[in-house]
């Protein structure tokens, strides 16, 4: 780190992602693109890390870079409150919820298509590779 600020390997190696990832960031409007030194260099702000390793967290928590997008966006609306907040992270609460009765039902599902299959004979007459060749519209329809 230079008095300045941060080359983007400096800063790929503080917030733990690859130089590509800040680059991928940059263009999704994530990150601004810094200032260029004379010598052709990037030169992040210090806060870029904090950014960074906030994008990631909210990543892990399952935010999608859109949704990151909107909650740094409120961060940095002095209108925003915390209610907006919690509004985004109660509807990311309803997808999760979606997707695990959606995952449940595939497992259901799959449990189903198991328990079909008593056969030790050929692959070719197998009941769940059967199963999988029917054209059902979908795995969730089954449950």
């Amino acid at each position: 780190m230079t008095a300045k600020g941060l080359r983007i390997g400096d800063l790929a190696a503080q917030a733990g992602v690859g130089i590509q990832t800040l680059r991928y960031y940059e263009r999704r409007g994530l990150l601004k693109e810094p200032p260029r030194r004379p010598s052709g260099y990037r030169e992040y702000p210090a806060e870029a890390v904090r950014r960074v390793r906030f994008i990631k967290r909210a990543q892990e928590l399952g935010f999608t870079l859109a949704e990151i997008h909107e909650l740094l966006r409120l961060r940095e609306d002095k209108r925003a409150n915390c209610a907006d907040v919690r509004g985004r992270a109660n509807a990311k609460i309803r997808d999760v919820d979606d997707r695990i009765r959606a995952l449940r039902a595939i497992r259901g599902a799959l449990e189903r298509l198991v328990t079909s299959c008593t056969r030790d004979g050929s692959s070719r007459e197998c009941p769940i590779l059967e199963a999988l060749d029917q054209s059902r519209t979908s795995v969730r329809d089954e449950s």
